[in-house]
């Protein structure tokens, strides 16, 4: 995790500019840590055999958030754990990111 993701461990509590890491497997960089990933989507239930990137109900209170951030453990930091916040709350790591191929 260390190598693509700033978290906990290595991140002094802080961000960090993109694209100091080096790029997953799907050659993206900053795709996990740092800041979470707002989505979108609202925040709901997902059970086994959901879609790869479900949309979640039409309305909701909390909006989803992906990635981790470099407040949280390596766990929280991996592409397939989502989260959810207040989207009328002020928070310093949540963000969003731009995917360049």
């Amino acid at each position: 995790m260390g190598d693509v993701a700033w978290y906990s461990v290595n991140a002094l509590s802080a961000t960090h500019p993109v694209g100091e890491k080096i790029a997953n497997a799907l050659d993206l960089k900053d795709m996990s840590g740092n800041v979470w990933e707002c989505c979108w989507d609202w925040y709901g239930s997902v059970s086994l055999g959901t879609p790869t990137d479900p949309v979640g109900p039409g309305l909701g209170a909390f909006r989803v958030i992906r990635g981790g951030s470099w407040s949280d453990h390596a766990a929280n930091c991996a592409v397939f754990y989502r989260n959810n916040y207040d989207p009328l709350g002020g928070y310093g790591i949540i963000g969003f990111r731009v995917a360049c191929p």
